[in-house]
């Protein structure tokens, strides 16, 4: 009798613990890639001149990252602004996860002094951006891919 108690309470565990493994295979979504985003408040009139300056020599680098195999991807994005103090671009690029982001960091500024110029060179070009945009923060998302049921 004692036997058979054992043997069902083993039987319902195993089935318990099937259940919830099987639960756990089958969610309709997974993580995907890693994005810093920067949100960028572009001065009056000067979308034009931030424009151009992301053409060349922000796309410049992020190709190089690119090619080195640092960056999936990049994008930019413009909204409109709900605010004076509102973002109105964001500049976005894709890592494959955020361990391969903060590995990747000191790579990144040995391209970055390859491809833009040294620590003051690039301070300088900070400097010079300040007139057409101000920086409002970054953040890190990480992309959620839904599976098709």
């Amino acid at each position: 009798m004692k036997t058979r108690v054992l043997a069902a309470a083993l039987l319902v565990s195993l089935v318990a613990l099937g259940f919830s493994l099987y639960a756990q295979v089958t969610r309709p979504y997974h993580p995907g890639s890693v994005w810093e985003i920067q949100f960028i408040h572009v001065k009056p009139g000067m979308d034009s001149a931030y424009k151009e300056w992301l053409a060349t020599d922000w796309k410049k680098e992020q190709d190089a990252f690119k090619s080195q195999g640092l960056i999936l991807g990049y994008k930019v994005l413009e909204t409109e602004s709900h605010s004076s103090n509102d973002f109105n671009l964001m500049l976005m690029t894709e890592a494959k996860d955020l361990a391969s982001l903060e590995a990747n960091e000191q790579k990144a500024d040995a391209i970055a002094q390859q491809v833009t110029g040294s620590d003051e060179q690039q301070r300088q070009g900070y400097k010079n951006r300040e007139a057409l945009r101000e920086p409002l923060g970054t953040r890190i998302a990480r992309e959620v891919v839904l599976s098709p049921r």
